[in-house]
C-alpha cells in the first residue's frame, strides 16, 4: 500500500476577498490557494523606491531606521500618527504589506469566497462565507478566544432532487458561482444548469435605510433597538464578546446567558426558468447597488453561446428582485440584443451605479433605467455584433479572461488586467449623474503597465491607492499606485516645506475650495463627471508593493546537480553545504516562466571557511570602549567622538570562543572580528584558563561584557579589561552550584544551576551586578528547570494592558519551567508574585491558558529548554513560546491576549498559547564513525537554542545539535522549522561584519567552522523549502537536466502572429484576406541553461508553428558499430498550422557540446547541437522514454507506440511498434526491466513488455477503456510492482497486474488495489526517485535489500503543490490508517470539512472505474492528515498511539520520521 504526502502546499491564488475579518477595524485578506485558506493583515510600512525605474522593487527598511525624528523632542511619535500620517524624506514612500495571521488546509476545493456582514460576530467584524466541492456554503468567522476561524453552519444544496435532468450530467460538470448581496441581506449560489439557491442573513434595524420613511403613509417610524441588546461595533449579547465595551455593567450582566441567534434564516433553491421561461443558458450574475431589496443582474440567452460570426446578438441582460420572505422575485428591467461574448457582470456603486457588462470584445455599462453606453475595444466586435458601441478598436485588445476591479468609487476607475498581463484603466464619461460613455486607456511601460506577467484570476481592493491582484500562472502580488502631479499641483507644492515630504493625496489639495463651495455630494459627482479627464493629478503610476511566492502551474520536474565556475572561490567554500541534487521545476505561465530550484534545507552562502576542531560555542558581541577621560566635557557630557566609543553604529567587534581540546581540557578565548574571520587576542586580563563559557553578552547599555562561566560570572570593560567576578556560593549553605543555563537582557541576568535554583542578577548605574531580592519563600522553594528572559516591547505580557500597551515601552519578563513543567511568568525586577502560572506546560495541549486542568493519568512530555524569542522579518516580528525536547523536536505556542474588560483585565484570565502546526521532525542523533583503540567519542553536549535578533533580515532561534535548524518566519508565514544543509552543529551565533553583514558563524561536528549568510535570492519559510527561481521570460513547459556537460535544458514558447500562407494553391482566397488582429500561435524554443550563473547560453529555435511536447535526457546509442552510448537530449514536437490541417510531429536529438566561449562569459562553453531528426507525417510527439538495454528510445507518435534506435546518418529506425486507441499521454519504462507502461488520454493505461531478441513489444494486461489518463507511472516496492494513475478528476488509482487473480482474466484487466481523490491537486507530471534516508546512502539503492530497493513516486500539479507517494508494508498501512482515523477524530476542521469524504473518487453515475475493483474499502493513506500529529496534546497523542495499535507515542513518532514531509529525499 502508500502513502500520499505533501512536500509543498498549494501556491495557486484562485480567489481572495478583503473584508474587516479579525476585528470591526481590521483590514484583511483572505486567500485561497486550491485547498489551503489563508488570512493576511494589511500592514503600511516605509519603502525605498527608484524614481527612474517605476518596476524596481523596494527595499524595505523599517521605520526606526530612518525617521530622524523619532527621538526628536520636537517632533510627533509615530504610533500616535499611524502609518500613513507618517512624514517621509523626498525618496520614501509608503507600501502596503500582507502579513499572515493563520492558515488553514481545507479537506476540500475553495472554489469561492465572500464576505457576510452578521449579528453577533465575536469579533465584531464581518463573516466569511466559503464554497467548497460543489455547491457547498461553510459560513464562519474569526474568534478571538481561540485566536482562529470558526464554524458558523455549513449549507450543503448536492442533494438528489436538484440534480437535474439525467441529460444534464452531475453537478460537478457545471460550474458554481458564488455571489452576496452589498448590503448582506442574503448570499446566491447558482449551481448545476440552471439551479440557484438563496441565503438570507438576518438584518438588524440599523441596516435598514429608512431616509424616506413617510409617517402619514408608513406609519409610526420603529423604534431602535436600545444599546443594551446592539453593542456600538455590530455585537450582539454574547457572553464571550469582549470588545462591547459600550454596555454598562447591568445590561450586559442581565443579558448574559442569552443565546444570541443564528445569523441566517432558512435557504430555498430556485430553478432559473422559474424566475423568467428566458434564463435557459446562464452565463453570469451579479448583486447589484442601491436597491432597497436584494437584486441582481444576470446574463443569459434562450439559445447556446456559438463562435459562429453574424449569428444574432441573442443575449439578454434581465435585473430581478428577489422578496426572501415570500420566495418569490420580480423581474424590474430587461435589456436584450446584447452582444453574445459578454461573460460577466461588475456592479458598480454611487455614483457611477447600474453594472458593466464585460465581453470579448466590449465593454457595456448599464445604468438602473436601462440606458447602455458601449466602448468596443478591438475591430471584430463591429462582426460580432450589431450593438451599438463607441469605437476604440484601435486598442486591439483581447478580453477574454480578463479581469476588472473598481479603482475608486469616487472618480469610477477600473483598473482591467488583461489575460496577457497588460493592464489598462476603464473610466466613465459622465453627464450629470448619468453615465455617457465608456473609454478605455492603456497602461504604458513606464508608467508600470507591464509590471504583470500573466492574467489576473482574482483581485480584491485593499486600500485607498492598492489592490491584491492573485494569479493562477505567476506570483500574486500587492499592486499599488499614486497619480502623478500636474503643473498646477507642483505650484502648490512649493509652498509647503521642501524639506517634509507630507504625505498627502494628490486631490486634497485641489479640492479643498471645492469641499467648501459644492459640499460632499457636488464633490463626488463633479470628479466622477470628468471621467477619462479625471486625472486630477495626471497620469497613475503603478508599483508592486508586496508578493506572494508561486509555483503554479508546476509543469514538470527534474533532479540536477549544483555547479560552479572552475576554480571559484565558491566552488572552494561549498563543499558540505550543498546537497547532493536539487529539484529543478518548470513553473509559470506566459512572461512569468521560470526554473524553480528546491533543496529541503537551507544552503548557506559560505564567506570563509577554516578547521577549527576544538571550538564548541560561538558568541559575537559588540561593545562601547571606556571614553577616556580627556574626551569628557563638563558634567559628564561627552565631546564629538568616533564609532569606536558608540556601539549603535558598530560591527561586532569581539567573539568568544568555547573550546575543549583533544585530553578533554575546556577553556575559552577571546577574538577580535575582522571582515570575513578572526584573529585571537592578547595582552587583556581575559583568562583563557577561567573555564568553559555557558553564555555571553554585553550589558550595561553595550558598556560590559559578561562572560558567564560555569562556577562564576565575568565581567570585563569595552578594552576586556576584567572589573567585576561574581562567583556562584550559597551563602546560606556554602555550596557552589554549578551554571547550566543563562540568559543575558539588559541589565538582567538570569542563571539556571544544577540544583534547580535561579539566580537573577541586576547591572547598576555604576555598571556592577548585584543579585535582585529573591522576595518570597515560593520562589526559592521551586525547583527550576530551565528559563529564559524576555523583553516585551508590544505589552503583550504586561498584567494591565490599556490601549497603549503596558506603562513601559520596554518591559522585561523572565520565564521559568518548574520541574514539575509548571510555567511561571514574573515581571523583573518583582519576584514576589508571578504574574502569570500554567501548571500544564508539560502536557503540550493545543491550548495553554492559566486554567487549563489534567486528566489524571495524563503522563507529561520531556521539556529540555524552554525560549521567548521574536520571530519574524522587518515587515512583522512577533512573539513565540518554544520548546525543545531532548529528541530535538520542537513545540511552538503563540500567545495571544484577549480584548480586556472591567471583568477580566488581569493576564491569567486573558493570555492564551495557542500551538502553532509543526510537522518537522527532528533527525536522530549522528553514528559516529568507526575509531581506534587509542581514540574516545566525545559525550554529547547540549547546546542550548539561540535567539538571533538579524539574520539576513529574519528574527529567527537557531537549533545546534544533530539536527542544526532554524525556526524562521516571514511575514507571509508561519513559523517553520527549516534544517540547515550538513553535518551536526556544535556552537553557532550571528556574525555582523563588514565582510559579512547579518551573517552567522558555526562550526560541525567535524571541526570545520563556517562564516556564512542567508542565501539573499532564495525564498526561506513560505513554502517550507528553500526555493530560487530563475526567471526565463518566456513560457516553459519542460526541463531536462544533462548530467555530463553539467547543464539545463528549458523547452520554452513564444507567442507569434499566425498568418495563413497566400501561396497555397487549394485556398486562392486566403491571399485576398484581411485579419485586422491576427490571431497567435506559439513557437518553441530550447533554452540552454548554465547552473553556474543561472544564465541562458545557448537557444535552439524551432519552426514555425512547432512547440515541445516532451523533453527527455536519454541515454542513447549512437553508433552501430561501437555501441557508444550519450546522453542526449531528445524532443517531441507538434506542427499545428491551423484546424483544419492534421497534426504533424518531429524527434529533435540534441547533443550539448563544447565550444570556445565568449570574452568574459566562461560558461558559455557549451551549446546545442542537432544530431538527429525524424519527420513523423501523421500525429504529434507526446511522449519519450528510454527503453531496453541497447540504448533505443520509447515513443508516442500520434496512435502508434514506437521503439526507435539512432543511426549513424541522423536517422531514427525502427523496430517495434504498437498500436493505440487515441492520445497517449505517457510512456514509462521500469528501468532494467523491459516494463513499459502507456497512459491513453481516453481510453485508460496499457502494460506492456518489451523484448529485444527478437523486438518485440506485448501487451500483458491494461484498464478500463473508460479511463481518461492524465499520466501514469510505476512504483516499485521490493517485490512489488503498482501502476500509479491520475485521472481527469484528480483521483489516483493505484493498480496492479496479478495473472493469477481470478478476476483479472489471466492478467487482461489490471486490478484497482485502491483509490484515493487527490483534487484540487491533479497529478500530471511524476518523477519516479529511489528512497535514501540519510545523505550517507547511495542514489541507487542495492536491490537485495527490499527496504532499501524501494522507490517514491513525485507528484506534480498544476496548483503548485508537490507530493509523494510512499509505499509502506501491510502492517504499516494498518496502523498508519488507524492512527488517520483518530486524527480524524480528535483534530478540529476547518469550514467542517470532512477529511475522509474529500478523498473519496466521486459516487456519482459519471464516475468511471479505473478497472477491476478489488480495494474493498481500502485507500491510500492521507499523510497531510498525519502530518497533523504534533497538534495534538499529550493525552490525546497516548490515546491515538494505542488505537493504532502503537506501544507508545514514540513508535508514531520513529514510523512519521521516515514517511512525512521529505523523508526519504536526502539527496535533496
Amino acid at each position: 500500500m502508500q502513502c500520499y504526502t505533501e512536500l509543498v502546499p498549494p501556491t495557486v491564488v484562485s480567489c481572495a476577498v478583503s473584508l474587516p475579518f479579525t476585528s470591526a477595524h481590521s483590514e484583511n485578506l483572505v486567500v485561497a490557494k486550491g485547498s489551503l485558506l489563508q488570512v493576511f493583515a494589511t500592514k503600511t510600512v516605509s519603502t525605498e523606491i527608484d524614481n527612474s525605474q517605476a518596476s524596481a522593487t523596494p527595499s524595505v527598511k523599517p521605520v526606526e531606521t530612518y525617521d530622524r525624528r523619532l527621538n526628536d523632542g520636537d517632533g510627533l511619535d509615530s504610533s500616535f500618527l499611524g502609518g500613513d500620517a507618517m512624514l517621509l524624506r523626498a525618496d520614501r514612500t509608503t507600501s502596503t504589506k500582507l502579513v499572515l495571521i493563520a492558515e488553514y488546509p481545507l479537506h476540500g476545493i475553495i472554489r469561492g469566497l465572500a464576505r457576510i456582514k452578521i449579528q453577533h460576530s465575536r469579533s465584531g467584524g464581518e463573516a466569511l462565507l466559503v464554497h467548497t466541492r460543489v455547491a457547498r456554503l461553510s459560513l464562519v468567522q474569526w474568534d478571538p478566544e481561540r485566536n482562529g476561524i470558526e464554524d458558523i453552519s455549513i449549507h450543503y444544496y448536492e442533494k438528489d432532487e436538484w440534480q437535474g435532468a439525467p441529460t444534464d450530467g452531475p453537478l460537478r460538470f457545471h460550474g458554481s458561482q458564488l455571489q452576496t448581496d452589498p448590503q448582506s441581506r442574503c448570499a446566491a449560489l447558482k449551481f448545476g444548469l440552471r439551479k440557484i439557491a438563496f441565503l438570507p442573513f438576518r438584518q438588524t434595524d440599523e441596516d435598514i435605510d429608512m431616509g424616506d420613511w413617510d409617517e402619514d403613509v408608513d406609519g409610526p417610524r420603529p423604534e431602535k433597538e436600545s444599546s443594551a441588546s446592539v453593542g456600538a461595533n455590530g455585537s450582539g449579547n454574547n457572553a464571550n464578546n469582549s470588545n462591547n465595551n459600550n454596555n454598562n455593567n447591568s445590561s450586559s450582566s442581565s443579558s448574559s446567558n442569552a443565546v444570541p441567534p443564528v445569523p441566517y434564516t432558512s435557504s430555498f433553491v430556485l430553478s432559473l426558468p422559474r424566475l423568467d421561461p428566458d434564463l435557459l443558458h446562464p452565463v453570469h450574475f451579479s448583486f447589484l447597488h442601491e436597491y432597497r431589496e436584494p437584486t441582481f443582474g444576470i446574463i443569459s440567452s434562450t439559445s447556446r453561446r456559438s463562435n459562429v460570426r453574424r449569428l444574432g446578438d441573442h443575449f439578454s441582460y434581465k435585473v430581478f428582485t428577489i422578496d426572501l420572505h415570500q420566495k418569490a422575485s420580480t423581474a424590474i428591467l430587461s435589456v436584450n440584443n446584447l452582444p453574445q461574448t459578454l461573460f460577466q457582470i461588475i456592479p458598480l456603486p454611487h455614483p457611477i451605479g447600474g453594472a458593466l457588462l464585460v465581453g470579448s470584445n466590449e465593454l457595456i455599462h448599464i445604468d438602473q433605467s436601462g440606458k447602455a453606453n458601449g466602448v468596443a475595444v478591438n475591430p471584430f466586435a463591429k462582426e460580432m455584433t450589431q450593438f451599438p458601441l463607441a469605437d476604440q478598436a484601435d486598442l486591439q485588445l483581447r478580453l477574454e479572461h480578463c479581469s476588472v476591479e473598481l479603482m475608486s468609487a469616487e472618480t469610477g476607475e477600473m483598473l482591467m488586467v488583461l489575460s496577457d498581463g497588460r493592464m489598462a484603466i476603464v473610466s466613465f464619461k459622465m453627464d450629470g449623474r448619468t453615465v455617457a460613455g465608456v473609454a478605455v486607456k492603456l497602461v504604458p511601460a513606464e508608467n508600470g503597465g507591464n509590471l504583470l506577467p500573466y492574467q489576473a484570476a482574482c483581485m480584491a481592493r485593499l486600500g485607498k491607492n492598492s489592490l491584491f491582484v492573485g494569479s493562477i500562472g505567476s506570483d500574486s502580488v500587492v499592486l499599488g499606485w499614486t497619480r502623478r502631479q500636474l503643473q498646477a499641483a507642483r505650484k502648490k507644492a512649493r509652498l509647503l516645506d521642501d524639506a517634509l515630504d507630507y504625505d498627502l493625496a494628490d486631490g486634497d489639495l485641489d479640492d479643498e475650495d471645492e469641499d467648501d463651495l459644492y459640499g460632499e455630494g457636488p464633490t463626488i459627482t463633479q470628479s466622477a463627471a470628468a471621467g477619462i479627464d479625471a486625472s486630477r493629478g495626471g497620469d497613475l503610476d503603478f508599483r508592486i508593493h508586496d508578493s506572494l511566492v508561486s509555483m503554479c502551474p508546476l509543469m514538470d520536474l527534474t533532479p540536477g546537480k549544483p555547479s560552479y565556475l572552475p576554480g571559484s572561490e565558491e566552488a572552494k567554500n561549498s563543499g558540505g553545504v550543498r546537497a547532493d541534487l536539487q529539484l529543478a521545476c518548470a513553473v509559470g505561465r506566459h512572461k512569468a516562466g521560470s526554473l524553480a530550484l528546491l533543496n529541503r534545507n537551507i544552503q548557506p552562502k559560505v564567506i570563509g571557511r577554516f578547521d577549527f576542531p576544538e571550538a564548541r560555542g560561538f558568541w559575537t558581541m559588540r561593545v562601547q570602549k571606556p571614553i577616556p577621560k580627556s574626551l569628557q566635557g563638563d558634567k559628564g557630557a561627552n565631546l564629538a567622538v568616533g564609532d569606536n566609543y558608540d556601539s549603535g553604529t558598530q560591527y561586532d567587534k569581539f567573539m568568544i570562543v568555547s573550546k575543549v581540546d583533544l585530553d578533554g581540557y575546556e577553556t575559552s578565548d577571546v577574538y577580535a572580528l575582522t571582515g570575513a574571520g578572526f584573529e585571537a587576542l592578547s595582552g587583556t586580563e581575559f583568562d583563557p584558563a577561567a573555564g568553559f563559557t555557558v553564555e555571553a553578552g554585553t550589558m550595561g547599555n553595550d558598556m560590559r561584557i559578561i562572560q558567564v562561566l560555569r562556577s562564576e560570572v565575568r565581567s570585563y570593560d569595552g578594552d576586556l579589561g576584567l572589573s567585576q567576578i561574581l562567583p556562584m556560593l550559597d551563602e546560606e549553605t556554602g555550596a557552589e552550584p554549578r551554571v547550566v543555563k543563562a540568559s543575558i537582557l539588559d541589565p538582567y541576568l538570569l542563571l539556571v544551576r544544577e540544583d534547580s535554583s535561579v539566580l537573577i542578577a541586576q547591572i547598576n548605574t555604576h555598571s556592577e551586578l548585584e543579585e535582585i531580592d529573591k522576595g518570597d519563600s515560593t520562589f526559592t522553594s521551586t525547583k527550576w528547570l530551565t528559563g529564559c528572559l524576555y523583553k516585551d516591547n508590544r505589552g503583550l505580557f504586561a498584567p494591565l494592558r490599556t490601549d497603549k500597551g503596558s506603562s513601559d515601552g520596554e518591559s522585561p519578563f523572565m520565564f521559568l519551567l518548574s520541574t514539575t513543567g509548571a510555567l511561571y511568568i514574573y515581571g523583573l525586577p518583582d519576584l514576589t508574585n508571578p504574574v502569570y502560572v500554567a501548571s500544564g506546560l508539560s502536557y503540550i495541549p493545543p491550548m495553554l491558558s492559566a486554567e487549563y486542568s489534567v486528566r489524571r493519568g495524563t503522563s507529561q512530555e520531556a521539556i529540555s529548554e524552554l525560549l521567548v524569542a521574536d520571530l519574524g522579518d522587518q515587515i512583522a516580528s512577533s512573539p513565540y513560546l518554544i520548546l525543545r525536547h531532548p529528541n530535538d523536536d520542537i513545540t511552538i505556542y503563540e500567545p495571544f491576549r484577549l480584548p480586556s474588560t472591567e471583568s477580566s483585565s488581569d493576564l491569567a484570565r486573558t493570555l492564551y498559547f495557542h500551538k502553532v502546526s509543526n510537522p518537522h521532525i527532528a533527525k536522530g542523533p549522528e553514528t559516529p564513525e568507526e575509531t581506534t583503540d587509542d581514540e574516545s567519542v566525545e559525550p554529547a553536549r547540549p547546546v542550548p537554542l539561540r535567539s538571533c535578533a538579524n539574520i539576513g533580515g529574519y528574527s529567527a532561534v537557531f537549533l545546534s545539535g544533530p539536527s542544526p535548524s532554524f525556526i524562521i518566519k516571514s511575514s507571509k508565514s508561519v513559523p517553520r522549522v527549516m534544517g540547515l544543509q550538513g553535518l551536526g552543529v556544535r556552537g553557532m551565533s550571528p556574525f555582523h561584519t563588514e565582510g559579512c553583514e547579518r551573517g552567522f558563524i558555526y562550526a560541525d561536528s567535524k571541526g570545520c567552522a563556517r562564516v556564512t549568510q542567508l542565501p539573499t535570492d532564495t525564498s526561506l519559510a513560505e513554502l517550507g523549502v528553500s526555493v530560487r527561481k530563475i526567471p526565463l521570460g518566456d513560457a516553459v513547459s519542460h526541463v531536462a537536466y544533462h548530467p555530463t556537460m553539467e547543464c539545463y535544458a528549458a523547452a520554452c514558447s513564444v507567442t507569434e502572429p499566425f498568418e495563413l500562407p497566400k501561396d497555397d494553391d487549394y485556398h486562392k482566397e486566403w491571399a485576398k484576406e484581411n485579419c485586422p488582429m491576427l490571431p497567435t500561435m506559439e513557437r518553441g524554443l530550447v533554452k540552454l541553461i548554465s547552473p553556474a550563473t543561472w544564465t541562458v547560453i545557448d537557444t535552439f529555435e524551432l519552426d514555425q508553428h512547432e512547440v515541445a511536447m516532451c523533453m527527455e535526457t536519454l541515454h542513447l546509442e549512437i553508433s552501430e558499430e561501437t555501441k557508444e552510448r550519450r546522453m542526449l537530449i531528445t524532443v517531441g514536437t507538434a506542427v499545428n498550422k491551423g484546424e483544419d490541417l492534421p497534426i504533424r510531429g518531429r524527434i529533435l536529438v540534441l547533443d550539448v557540446v563544447s565550444v570556445i566561449p565568449e570574452p568574459d562569459r566562461p560558461e558559455t562553453d557549451r551549446k546545442l547541437k542537432l544530431i538527429a531528426k525524424e519527420e513523423i507525417p501523421r500525429g504529434a510527439v507526446t511522449a519519450l522514454s528510454e527503453v531496453g538495454s541497447q540504448g533505443l528510445m520509447l515513443v508516442a507518435q500520434g496512435q502508434k507506440c514506437m521503439v526507435r534506435g539512432l543511426k549513424e546518418d541522423g536517422s531514427l529506425l525502427p523496430v517495434a511498434f504498437l498500436d493505440m486507441n487515441c492520445y497517449v499521454t505517457a510512456v514509462r519504462e521500469l528501468r532494467g526491466t523491459g516494463y513499459c507502461l502507456m497512459a491513453d488520454a481516453f481510453k485508460g493505461v496499457w502494460f506492456v513488455g518489451y523484448s529485444e531478441e527478437p523486438y518485440r513489444m506485448t501487451l500483458f494486461g491494461k484498464s478500463s477503456t473508460t479511463l481518461r489518463c492524465l499520466t501514469a507511472d510505476f512504483l516499485a516496492s521490493g517485490n512489488e510492482l503498482s501502476i500509479v494513475v491520475c485521472d481527469e478528476d484528480g483521483v489516483l488509482h493505484i493498480l496492479q497486474f496479478d495473472p493469477e487473480h481470478p478476476r483479472s482474466l489471466q492478467g487482461h484487466l489490471l486490478l484497482n488495489r485502491a483509490s484515493f481523490s487527490a483534487d484540487p491537486n491533479h497529478v500530471w507530471a511524476t518523477l519516479n526517485l529511489p528512497r535514501a534516508n540519510s545523505p550517507s546512502s547511495p542514489t541507487t539503492p542495492s536491490a537485495s535489500d527490499p527496504a532499501t530497493s524501494s522507490q517514491v513516486l513525485l507528484l506534480a500539479s498544476p496548483s503548485g503543490a508537490l507530493h509523494a507517494l510512499h509505499p509502506i508494508s501491510e502492517p504499516a498501512y494498518r496502523r498508519l490508517t488507524s492512527l488517520a482515523s483518530s486524527l480524524t477524530n480528535a483534530l478540529p476542521h476547518a469550514a467542517g470539512m470532512n477529511p475522509k469524504g474529500h478523498r473519496l473518487p466521486p459516487q456519482d453515475n459519471a464516475a468511471r472505474l479505473p478497472g477491476v475493483d478489488i480495494s474493498a474499502g481500502r485507500s491510500v493513506v492521507d499523510g497531510t492528515l498525519l502530518a497533523r500529529w504534533t497538534e495534538l496534546g499529550a493525552r490525546q497523542r497516548a490515546e491515538a498511539a494505542g488505537k493504532g495499535g502503537y506501544a507508545d507515542p514514540a513508535d508514531v513518532r520513529a514510523e512519521l520520521e521516515g514517511l512525512l514531509g521529505w523523508a526519504g529525499f536526502a539527496y535533496f
